[in-house]
């Protein structure tokens, strides 16, 4: 894309992605070009006021869902398609369970007071019509959704700061000849109850909706590619992820995707993979 657009301080140059609001929430649209001699329109079923230089404001409906929207920069038509999830208030959450669907309690005290493991504001609603929607141009809502059982309507936390860092670490792999449409997922976003259900840490960052465990399969067998080129998927195609993943961290372009990174070994459940997440500070570790 030419150009790119920002919201609550999340700014994407991609031509399909999703942001995630609170109903009523007064929010801010910014859209930004190289070239003063383009312009800006808004499409939108949403009531928006049109500010001066690319901007509009509206007031985010009370109503959870899915409300899409495209910028169209002036005159060369090139567009971008924004899907606005308002999200389902955390506070709806009773015994811990959103409708049918079981959600959990999220821990009421942030790790080491950390304010990126207060409890999420609200969940996004999943259900078999939008989970196929591209929140980035690769990957779509349904990836992220927790493997727990359940039947729709499901609930999922993603921050918009994951699907920009996968997007990144595939168009590197891809330019690096490693081709794949996508990752593949072991695990998303992982409500409370199901993370305490498989006994991994109350502060994983998958309930937060910022972390995923994934491995690159452009053959689409299920499994890691031969990365390392020893003619088979295993423990060293792990190795060779991370390591590709740690060398981009050395650069002043990856800071603001800083997080958490770890490679974990082929088991009679799954083959190698590797976990990535955005909590901001350095975290390694092997499993």
């Amino acid at each position: 894309m030419s150009f790119s657009v920002q919201l609550e301080g999340v700014e994407s140059i991609y031509r399909e992605f999703a942001f995630y609001i609170m109903p009523g929430e007064s929010v801010d649209l910014v859209a930004h070009t190289a070239d003063p001699e383009k312009s800006f329109r808004l499409q939108s079923a949403l009531v928006t006021e049109a500010l001066a230089g690319g901007r509009w404001r509206f007031a985010a409906p009370a109503l959870p869902g899915l409300y899409p929207m495209t910028v169209v920069r002036e005159p060369d038509g090139e567009r971008m398609v924004l899907h606005l999830f308002v999200l389902t208030p955390l506070s709806a959450v009773r015994d811990g369970k959103l409708g049918d669907y079981r959600i959990g309690e999220y821990p009421e005290v942030p790790l080491r007071g950390n304010p990126i493991y207060l409890p999420p504001r609200g969940l996004v609603e999943v259900t078999p019509v939008n989970a196929s929607t591209h929140v980035s141009p690769h990957f779509t809502l349904g990836q992220f959704l927790c493997k727990q059982e359940g039947s729709f309507p499901k609930y999922l936390v993603l921050r918009e700061q994951l699907p920009l860092k996968l997007e990144l670490l595939l168009e590197q792999f891809n330019e690096a000849g490693h081709r794949a449409d996508t990752f593949g997922f072991i695990s998303g976003y992982r409500t409370p109850y199901y993370n305490a259900r498989i006994e991994n840490v109350p502060y994983s960052r998958h309930t937060w909706g910022d972390a995923a465990d994934i491995y690159l399969d452009g053959d689409g067998d299920g499994r890691m590619d031969d990365l390392d080129g020893d003619g088979s998927s295993g423990a060293g195609d792990g190795t060779f992820f991370r390591n590709f993943v740690e060398a981009l961290s050395e650069k002043a372009w990856y800071r603001p995707f800083e997080g958490g990174l770890g490679d974990y070994k082929p088991n009679a459940a799954h083959g190698p993979f590797v976990h990535v997440d955005c909590r901001g500070i350095r975290a390694r570790w092997s499993g």
